[in-house]
């Protein structure tokens, strides 16, 4: 719906021959409203109205029209779903208000929908069409008025011929709609909103506010969001195919509308200017997202081919000024940029909590009733959307919104504003976070979007810890290939603009190579973490807890490089001085024990592997809780030592309460959970469930592709004991289809998680 107009563009009209009356406004007056007569602003403004009084006129042969229902836009899209909702709620009752779920205030079609309504009530031989602007009361009056003498019951005052207008509207049995498009304040409408006592007429309202009092007395509130996926790209490719630019269209459009949010109004300006100027969807893309181009640039006010008659950035905010008027904390303007520099999809409530948030709303702190009440504020005006009931995403904006408010930003306040909303992140980010997986994805995302708008900001003497909060989360999750590229980027952002002997920069620099070792690049990351390792031992000393993790990390890349021997060593060394430094039951003690437990269980020392082992599952559940991530990695080094000893029974019981807690806790898909699975799948091998196995190995090796990648050396072996276990259960056809996909040779595997490979 295209050019979607969502206030009161055109000027009421006076379609039959009587006076207009007169006005005149002293000086500086201005009128306002759609139609001038009553209304002046403007100081020592004066207002005089002259009603010349005729007889009523007779009544127009039905049907009547009274004012002018904007045409439907270029490419209009009918939104069928959303007109079904509108015929439902008309059936219950008799007003419908239309007005938006998803934030942004103007350009999502409200009106237009109001209008391809009327336009259906007229071809449906409705009697009576009324559109009328409301956003003051005085422009309603006077459509009423006019719309009193068309049907016969006008006596000459406005305001009184309004009046029998609606009591004619009440008791009428003829077909009649009224449209009330764009409603500002709906107190100024209490005694004018029509009824139909016979049930023939009914009344759809436009507003942009999310108010309870549009919905008292009955009314029905439909919530009006932006295109679907779908519905924006049958409008730029109807839009450009209409002017016969097809060949502007290519495989850009998704990424087109997904930019543009699918906001019907930005849509239309986009795919006029792609016309005026001959630019395919790539290349408008490439424009829109280039961070040195404005809003008001991407979407010109000549690329208003509706009539719209606002531009693109006034429209989304046109809700802003009101708001502040109605904010008696004065928090209003900058909880809206604070939202704005997050992810568009939502943040969570909490945030406004955080004590570094409400400080930067005043700076003797506000309280987090202040800070709801004043989202709640800008809730009501359409300018973001703050439910509770969807956390984490509990407070969203529309992306065009959010860079509107962005490039109003004075320049002096955009570091305070940043490094508030950096260390409220960071203030109500949990640890660990993989227990709360939805939370942290969220966290992550707003991480992102803040980097995005204010990247520098969260750089000074040192990188701005939310940096390294997101990093940390990306590997908890298991993401392994966007952890890799984070902490690339964050490496050699922390050696450009800190140097290479920071602490930050060691620091980042041994996290980025333990990626590598997650992503299967063994060598590498030993490579990388012994470089970092002089340099800590260098510039820090070997007890320094930055140089004691190098140190770990470089133990367990040897373990994972198969150079057991020689993370042995390391560890007991470790261990030896984490356990002088921090005691024995410290987090980062039981991290190096259960470190060396596995390099003890790889080298084939079971014995010592289990009592070390056993011991650290013990600690770590009376100390850490049974569902943290370092317990059951724990817990699933024990059972993999069970099985490698032979106690496949007990292996198999720990194994399948390990998944079913770690399936809860981590989700299905998290590496923790496909390791642990596919040991379970071992167990099964070695107890003759032969084809439980496979089935098992069978979703492991899907699941591992499409989470490590098709490369990764752990999807890899996951899709060789697939391999094998087909051959050594007779289905050799799918063992040697899968095996030439992986380059294995089966003649040279003795069977499914062999101890030999």
């Amino acid at each position: 719906m295209a050019g979607a107009k969502d206030a009161g563009e055109s000027r009421p009209r006076w379609p039959w021959g009587r006076s207009e009356g007169r006005m005149r406004v002293g000086a500086g007056g201005v009128g306002a409203g759609g139609s001038i007569e009553g209304s002046a602003l403007g100081e020592h403004s004066r207002v005089a109205n002259i009603h010349l009084h005729e007889a009523p006129a007779k009544p127009a042969a039905w049907p009547v029209q009274v004012g002018q229902v904007p045409a439907l836009a270029s490419a209009f899209q009918p939104r069928r779903a959303l007109r079904e909702r509108v015929e439902e709620a008309r059936a219950d009752g008799g007003t419908v208000v239309l007005t938006q779920v998803l934030s942004g205030g103007g350009g999502v079609g409200k009106t237009q929908l109001a209008a391809a309504c009327a336009c259906d009530a007229v071809a449906e031989g409705y009697d009576l069409v009324v559109w009328a602007a409301a956003t003051e009361a005085q422009q309603v009056i006077t459509q009423y008025a006019q719309a009193a003498a068309r049907v016969g019951v006008a006596g000459g005052d406005p305001e009184a011929d309004a009046r029998l207008f609606l009591q004619w509207l009440a008791t009428t049995s003829r077909r009649w709609l009224v449209v009330l498009d764009d409603v500002t304040d709906p107190a100024v409408l209490t005694s004018w909103w029509p009824a139909s006592h016979t049930g023939s007429g009914w009344v759809l309202a436009t507003t942009r506010l999310k108010d309870a009092r549009m919905t008292g007395g009955g009314r029905a509130r439909i919530d009006i969001d932006v295109y679907t996926p779908g519905e924006a790209r049958t409008f730029v490719e109807a839009r450009l195919t209409g002017e016969g630019m097809e060949h502007l269209l290519d495989e850009r459009v998704p990424g087109l509308a997904a930019a543009l949010g699918c906001l019907p109004l930005a849509l239309s300006h986009a795919t006029a200017y792609m016309i005026n100027e001959e630019l395919t969807c790539a290349a408008y893309l490439a424009l829109f997202t280039d961070h040195r181009t404005s809003l008001e640039e991407a979407l010109p006010e000549s690329a208003d081919t509706e009539g719209y008659g606002r531009q693109i950035t006034t429209t989304l905010l046109l809700s802003l000024e009101a708001a502040q008027a109605a904010d008696t904390t004065g928090f209003a303007t900058t909880a809206l940029r604070l939202v704005a520099l997050l992810d568009p999809s939502g943040h969570p409530h909490a945030l406004w909590s955080a004590p570094p948030l409400l400080g930067c709303l005043a700076p003797e702190a506000a309280t987090p009733d202040q800070a709801h009440r004043t989202l709640r504020l800008l809730h009501r005006y359409a300018l973001i959307t703050c439910d509770t009931r969807a956390e984490p995403r509990a407070v969203r904006i529309h992306a065009l919104t959010a860079r509107a408010v962005r490039e109003r930003i004075p320049h002096a306040r955009l570091p305070g504003l940043a490094r508030a909303a950096a260390d409220a992140l960071v203030h109500v980010w949990p640890c660990p976070d993989p227990l709360s997986p939805d939370l942290a994805a969220t966290l992550r995302a707003n991480t992102d979007a803040l980097a995005d708008h204010a990247y520098d900001c969260l750089w000074d003497s040192a990188h701005h810890p939310v940096l390294h909060r997101t990093g940390d989360s990306l590997r908890g999750a298991g993401l392994v290939a966007p952890a890799l590229a984070h902490w690339h980027r964050i490496a050699a952002d922390c050696e450009r603009l800190l140097g290479p002997e920071h602490l930050d920069t060691l620091v980042a620099r041994s996290v980025l190579a333990s990626c590598h070792a997650e992503a299967g690049r063994a060598e590498e990351a030993v490579s990388r973490l012994e470089r970092v390792a002089d340099d800590c031992e260098r510039l820090l000393g070997a007890g320094h807890p930055a140089a004691l993790a190098v140190r770990n990390n470089l133990a367990t890349a040897y373990g994972n490089a198969g150079r057991v021997a020689e993370a042995i060593v390391l560890h007991r060394g470790l261990l030896a001085d984490c356990r002088q430094q921090f005691g024995d039951r410290h987090p980062h003690t039981l991290t190096v024990r259960n470190n060396l437990a596995a390099a003890y269980r790889d080298a084939g020392h079971l014995a010592a592997a289990i009592a070390m082992q056993e011991q650290v599952v013990a600690d770590s559940e009376r100390l850490l809780g049974d569902g943290h991530p370092d317990t059951l990695d724990a817990r699933g080094n024990l059972a993999e030592c069970y099985v490698r000893a032979g106690f496949v029974e007990e292996a198999t019981r720990r194994l399948q309460w390990l998944i079913a807690d770690s399936d809860r806790l981590l989700g299905g898909g998290h590496p923790a959970t496909l390791r642990a699975r596919d040991n379970l799948a071992r167990c099964y091998w070695l107890e003759g469930r032969e084809e439980e196995a496979i089935r098992l190995l069978e979703d492991i090796a899907a699941d591992g592709r499409r989470l490590l990648g098709e490369r990764h050396p752990t999807a890899s072996e996951y899709g060789r004991n697939l391999a094998v276990a087909y051959w050594k259960g007779g289905r050799r056809e799918e063992a040697v289809r899968l095996a030439r996909e992986l380059g294995v040779d089966l003649g040279r595997v003795p069977g499914p998680h062999s101890d030999d490979h």
